[in-house]
């Protein structure tokens, strides 16, 4: 069995790509950046493990995801979770600026569900797709506009995935991530002061009803808990892995 996992060299995707490479599958990586995927050759499951640099917006470049995945085994997964965090508001950037961030959130995971849904038609066997979100699709917060358009969007498609092919033993779900200790957060704290950084860490703590900011590993296994035959009868779902946060419903800037 094989999957591809889109924005798989760090962060959450890397956490998603351990996990299933644990079950024993063949994953594909895709990752834009070569410095993202450069501990690939050195990993213990490498011969599992196949790095394919290019953008997950290109259809091009998901065919190829598509075609090394085949190779290894049946395709029965696929998970988009690349992503872009920049910030542009319509106040005061230009309207195609924001129009074209929220593309590129939102393109990638269109390209990764269309190639996914056409290689499980046509090897008739059905497959899985789950699509990477944010509780910021339904509650989002201020300075991150197109990121917040986009994943509501993903959430939509999801949806829309699950109702059109369920039929068809395609089964699409979503899960929305709460904070998670990825390199970028950790990138972002150690550019703060000790106390401020004590500061973020005890919001984050109390916007989190578990007492925490989730971890990689605790995403991965709710991805591949979706991506599994265990999960035959959820189909067009989006999941909250976030601690509580969207039950709680705290705004973080209301102080």
């Amino acid at each position: 069995m094989s999957f591809v996992v889109t924005g798989g060299g760090r962060g959450v995707g890397r956490g998603i790509v351990a996990r299933l490479l644990a079950d024993g599958a063949t994953v594909v990586v895709i990752e834009r950046d070569p410095e993202a995927v450069a501990w690939v050759p050195e990993h213990p499951e490498a011969d599992r493990l196949v790095a394919l640099v290019g953008d997950a917006a290109d259809e091009g470049v998901a065919a190829r995801a598509a075609d090394l995945a085949e190779r290894a085994g049946p395709l029965i997964g696929w998970v988009n979770n690349a992503a872009v965090f920049r910030d542009a508001s319509v106040h005061d950037a230009p309207v195609g600026e924001v129009v074209d961030l929220i593309t590129r959130n939102l393109r990638p995971a269109v390209v990764g569900a269309a190639t996914a849904v056409r290689r499980f038609l046509a090897a008739g066997t059905g497959g899985a797709v789950v699509n990477v979100s944010s509780h910021q699709a339904s509650r989002p917060v201020p300075g991150c506009l197109p990121y917040a358009t986009a994943k509501a969007a993903v959430e939509g498609l999801t949806r829309a995935l699950a109702v059109q092919y369920g039929r068809h033993g395609i089964r699409a779900n979503a899960v929305a991530l709460g904070s998670v200790a990825t390199e970028r957060h950790e990138a972002f704290l150690a550019g703060q002061e000790p106390d401020r950084v004590r500061r973020i860490e005890a919001e984050l703590a109390q916007l989190h009803p578990v007492g925490r900011i989730g971890q990689p590993q605790d995403v991965a296994e709710a991805v591949a808990y979706l991506l599994s035959p265990a999960a035959s009868f959820i189909n067009g779902v989006t999941l909250p892995v976030d601690g509580g946060r969207a039950a709680l419903g705290l705004d973080p800037q209301a102080h």
